[in-house]
C-alpha cells in the first residue's frame, strides 16, 4: 500500500506539471514514462478470519524483452587514438584485438576530453555541461553548467536499468561525487550507490596509487590488503568476478549492468616492471618517429582513410630532436613504464572477459570497450615524478625531475610507489596521433576522439569493416534503451526528467556503412571548443595549452573567448583536421559558430571556459565552511578536498600529546609520496616534512629529543597566499624548538585522492624516512589535536 501511495504522489507531480490532469490517480502508467513501476496489487483474499482467507502472491511484471543481454561497460582512462595496436599503435593490447574480431570496431566516437564530464554524459546520455559536470570534481565552480552534480532530472542507465529489474555494479574510478562530499560522514547520495548502483568497488577521486589506492567499498572506505604482489587493477577483476559469482547465485535469470572503469592508464603511471620491461628500447627514437611510423600503419590497416594527412606538431611542443642526450633515457623509461600499464590494463580486461565465459554468460554479454575517456594525457608536461605539478601550475625543469628521482632510486624508482611519474607531453601527442591534440583539447580529436569496439556474440556479427560513423559517449545510454526497447523515462523517482541529448548507435552493428544518425554535437572544455554539425567542425584551441601548464596562465588572464580564432574543417575530406578552410569558406564557419552560441546557451555552457576559473583564481577552491576542527587518535581517512589546508593555508596546529621514550610514528600527515605534509615522531625528536611533489623537500627537526610524558606540541604555519612562500615554526611546552621556511608551497592540492590522518600515514607514505615502516603509527597517546586556520 506504502508503495503504491509513493508512485501516486510521483505521479500527481508528473501530471502537474505536464497538464495532464485528466487522468485519475489510480491510472498509474506501466509503459516506463514514471518510474519505479508501480508495484502490483496483493491478489490475496482477505477476511476477518484467516481460515477463510486466501493469499496469493502477485505475478511480477515482467518489463524487459525475453533474454535481455548483460551489459558491460569497459571505459579505460588517458589513453588515444594511437597507442593500441589494434588501431595501429605500437602498444599490444590483444583485449581489444579479440573483442574486436569478434565484434566491431569504431573509428570517429568521442569523447568530452576530460574525466569527470566524460563519465557523466556516458552514464547520463546528455551533454557534460547540461548534467553539471564541464569540468573535474575538484575543479567545480558556481556556475551552473560546472557545480561537479549531476541532477537527479538526469537518470542515469543504472537507475532506469535498476527499476526494468538489473543488478547493477560499478568498479574502479567514479570521479563523479564533489570533492567536499566524500568523507566518511558524507552526504553519500551522490555516491556510485545513490546514482543507482547496487555495488561499488573503486575510488571516488579522479586518480589513486595502483599499489596503495584509496578504495570505498559502497558506503564504507576500506583499506586494501597488505600483500606486496597487489596491484589495483588487478583487484578491481578478482573483485567484479566474485560479485558476478554473487549475482549468478541469487538471481541467475536476472541480467546485469556491470561499469567497469579502472582508472588505467590515468597518471600516475604505475605498474610492475616485468610489463614495462618488454618495451625497453622501443621508444629510442622518440615520439616524433613513433608518429610517423603508427600514421603509415594506421593507414595500411584502414584505421585512418588513405590520404589522410599527418598533423604537424604544434609550435609550442617539443621535438625530440631538441632532447638533451642526457635527459633521453628518463623520457624513453616514462613511455615504457606507460606502455607496459597499458597492456596490463588491457589484459586484465582480458581477464574479465575471460570470467564471463567461465561462467557461460559471456554469448549473451553486450560489451562496449571505450578505449579511453578523453585522448592521451599532456599533464607529465616534460616529463614528471610528479604529475600533479601541473595542476598546482609549478614550473619544474627536467633537470630538477632527474635530480629528484636521483634521490630516491634513479630510473628504477619510477613506477613504483615512490613515485607520481607521468611521461612527457610529446608521447601524449604521440599517442593521439594522426591528431593535433591531447586530453583537455575539446577542439581537436587527439582530445575527443578515442576507439570503441562492441562485441555481442549472441547479437553482432563478427565484422572487420570499421564503422566511421560519427558518435559521441552520450550515445551509449541511448544505445542500451533502444536494445531493449525502453523509452527513456520522464519521472524518475519524483524528478521530471530532462531529454536525452544522444542518439541510438544500434543501427550500426548490421550497417557499417550506413549514414550517420547524429547531426550536431558541441564540444568545450577549458575554452578550448567545437562544433560537428552535417559533416563540418568548426573549432578554437582555446587559451589553455595542456602541455606547459604555467605558461597558460598569463594567456587565460588576458583572453577574451569573443575574439578568438576558429578553424573549420570538412570531415568527410579531412580526417585529421590538417586542411583549415576558415578563410575559403567564411559563411559556413559564421553559420557555425553561431550554432555553438546556441547549443551552448541551451548547454549551460557558460561562461565559456569556466573550468579555468580556479587557474586564476585558486582562492576559490570548493571547500568545506569550516575554520577549526578537533580531531581524535582515531580520525582516518580524510580526503585532502575536505581536510584543513594545511600545505597552503596559514594556521595553528596544537597537540596535547603523551610520549613515551624515544617515541616514533606519525602524529598527523595529509598527502602521499607524490606530495603531502608530515609531523613525526623519530626515536623521541619531533620531525617536520614538507614534500613539494617529490621535486623538493623542506625538513626541520628539534635539536632535542622530546622527553616521555605529556607535552603541548604547536606547529604555526605562515603562507603569504596560495602558491606563496611560507614558515613552519614548531613549540613545544610554549618554546620554539624548530623552523623551517617554505620557499614554495602547493596552490590546489598535494594529490587527488590521498587522505589526512591523525596517529598514521596511511596510504602512499608522505615521507620516505619511514617508507618502509608505513604506515608508521604513533605509539604515543594524541589527547586532541586541534587545528586553526588563521
Amino acid at each position: 500500500m506504502l508503495n503504491k501511495l509513493i508512485a501516486v504522489l510521483f505521479l500527481c507531480s508528473y501530471l502537474a506539471l505536464s497538464g495532464q490532469d485528466s487522468l485519475i490517480a489510480n491510472e498509474l502508467p506501466t509503459d516506463g514514462s514514471v518510474l519505479p513501476f508501480p508495484a502490483p496489487e496483493m491478489e490475496s483474499i482477505t477476511k476477518p478470519r484467516l481460515q477463510d482467507s486466501k493469499m496469493k502472491w502477485p505475478d511480477q511484471p515482467q518489463h524487459l524483452p525475453e533474454d535481455a543481454p548483460n551489459v558491460l561497460i569497459i571505459l579505460l582512462d588517458d589513453v588515444g587514438f594511437g597507442i593500441a595496436d589494434t588501431f595501429g599503435g605500437e602498444v599490444s593490447t590483444p583485449s581489444l584485438t579479440r573483442l574486436a574480431n569478434e565484434g566491431i570496431r569504431y573509428n570517429t566516437f568521442h569523447t568530452t576530453s576530460i574525466c569527470s564530464p566524460t563519465r557523466a554524459a556516458l552514464l547520463t546520455g546528455r551533454n557534460h555541461t547540461r548534467v553539471g559536470s564541464g569540468t573535474i570534481a575538484e575543479r567545480a565552480v558556481a556556475f551552473d553548467g560546472y557545480t561537479g552534480t549531476i541532477p537527479k532530472s538526469a537518470a542515469t542507465i543504472a537507475e532506469t536499468l535498476k527499476e526494468y529489474g538489473y543488478h547493477t555494479s560499478a568498479f574502479g574510478k567514479w570521479h563523479n561525487t564533489p570533492a567536499t562530499e566524500t568523507t566518511m560522514i558524507g552526504p553519500k547520495n551522490r555516491w556510485p550507490n545513490g546514482y543507482g548502483f547496487e555495488h561499488f568497488y573503486g575510488f571516488l577521486g579522479g586518480e589513486t596509487s595502483q599499489w596503495e589506492p584509496r578504495l570505498t567499498e559502497n558506503y564504507t572506505h576500506i583499506e586494501p590488503p597488505e600483500d606486496p604482489n597487489y596491484h589495483l587493477t588487478e583487484d578491481l577483476v578478482n573483485q567484479s568476478l566474485k560479485w558476478l559469482d554473487d549475482q549468478q547465485a541469487y538471481a541467475p535469470d536476472k541480467p546485469f549492468l556491470m561499469y567497469w572503469a579502472p582508472g588505467g592508464v590515468h597518471g600516475p603511471h604505475h605498474v610492475f616492471s616485468e610489463w614495462s620491461k618488454k618495451y625497453k628500447g622501443k621508444f629510442d627514437g622518440g615520439w616524433d618517429a613513433y608518429r610517423e611510423r603508427v600514421h603509415q600503419r594506421q593507414i595500411e590497416m584502414g584505421i585512418i582513410p588513405a590520404g589522410t594527412k599527418l598533423t604537424p606538431r604544434d609550435e609550442t611542443l617539443e621535438s625530440w630532436d631538441s632532447i638533451p642526450e642526457e635527459q633521453r633515457a628518463f623520457q624513453t623509461r616514462l613511455m615504457e613504464i606507460f606502455a607496459g600499464y597499458v597492456e596490463h590494463t588491457d589484459h586484465q580486461v582480458g581477464r574479465l572477459v575471460e570470467g564471463l565465459e567461465e561462467r557461460g554468460i559471456r554469448e549473451n554479454t553486450l560489451i562496449f570497450y571505450i578505449f579511453g575517456d578523453n585522448g592521451s594525457s599532456a599533464e607529465g608536461q616534460r616529463g614528471s615524478v610528479s604529475e600533479l605539478l601541473a595542476q598546482n601550475n609549478i614550473p619544474t625543469t627536467v633537470d630538477q625531475q632527474i635530480a629528484a628521482l636521483d634521490r630516491i632510486g634513479g630510473l628504477d624508482a619510477l613506477g613504483t610507489p615512490k613515485t607520481d611519474n607521468m611521461y612527457h607531453a610529446g608521447w601524449a601527442w604521440a599517442g593521439s596521433t594522426p591528431f593535433k591534440g591531447t586530453k583537455l583539447m575539446g577542439s581537436h580529436f587527439g582530445g575527443t576522439r578515442n576507439p570503441m569496439v562492441i562485441s555481442w556474440p549472441k547479437r553482432i556479427k563478427p565484422d572487420k569493416a570499421t564503422r566511421s560513423q560519427f558518435h559521441h559517449v552520450i550515445d551509449i545510454a541511448p544505445t542500451i534503451y533502444d536494445v531493449l526497447d525502453i523509452t527513456p523515462p520522464k519521472v524518475v523517482h519524483g524528478h521530471d526528467q530532462i531529454p536525452l541529448d544522444g542518439v541510438s548507435l544500434a543501427y550500426t552493428f548490421d550497417q557499417a556503412d550506413e549514414p550517420t544518425h547524429k547531426d550536431v554535437q558541441f564540444f568545450d572544455n577549458n575554452g578550448s571548443r567545437a562544433i560537428y554539425k552535417d559533416g563540418w567542425f568548426a573549432c578554437v584551441f582555446g587559451p589553455f595549452i595542456p602541455w606547459n601548464t604555467p605558461a597558460s596562465a598569463p594567456r587565460i588572464k588576458s583572453w577574451d573567448s569573443a575574439t578568438d580564432d576558429w578553424e573549420l574543417y570538412k570531415l568527410d575530406e579531412d580526417f585529421s583536421q590538417s586542411n583549415d578552410l576558415a578563410k575559403q569558406n567564411p559563411e559556413k564557419l559564421k553559420e557555425l559558430k553561431q550554432e555553438f552560441l546556441k547549443l551552448a546557451a541551451e548547454n549551460e555552457d557558460f561562461p565559456i571556459g569556466a573550468g579555468l576559473w580556479l587557474r586564476i583564481h585558486p582562492e576559490d577552491i570548493r571547500k568545506t565552511p569550516y575554520t577549526e576542527w578537533t580531531f581524535t587518535q582515531n580520525t582516518r581517512r580524510m580526503p585532502e578536498f575536505t581536510a584543513p589546508g594545511l600545505g597552503r593555508e596559514s594556521n595553528v596546529v596544537k597537540i596535547d600529546v603523551e610520549l613515551k621514550e624515544k617515541s616514533n610514528g606519525v602524529l598527523y600527515a595529509v598527502g602521499g609520496a607524490g606530495g603531502g605534509l608530515s609531523v613525526y615522531m623519530e626515536e623521541g625528536y619531533l620531525v617536520y616534512e614538507y614534500n613539494l611533489l617529490i621535486v623538493d623537500h623542506y625538513e626541520v627537526r628539534s635539536q632535542k629529543p622530546l622527553k616521555a610524558g605529556k607535552h603541548t606540541i604547536e606547529v604555526i604555519t605562515e603562507i603569504a597566499g596560495p602558491g606563496k612562500p611560507g614558515t613552519v615554526t614548531m613549540q613545544v611546552d610554549g618554546k620554539d624548538v624548530a623552523q623551517v621556511k617554505l620557499p614554495y608551497t602547493v596552490p590546489l592540492a598535494f594529490t587527488a585522492t590521498e587522505t589526512f590522518d591523525v596517529g598514521v600515514d596511511l596510504g602512499s607514505p608522505v615521507s620516505l624516512k619511514y617508507f618502509d615502516k608505513k604506515p608508521f603509527e604513533f605509539n604515543g597517546k594524541i589527547q586532541s589535536l586541534n587545528v586553526k586556520l588563521k
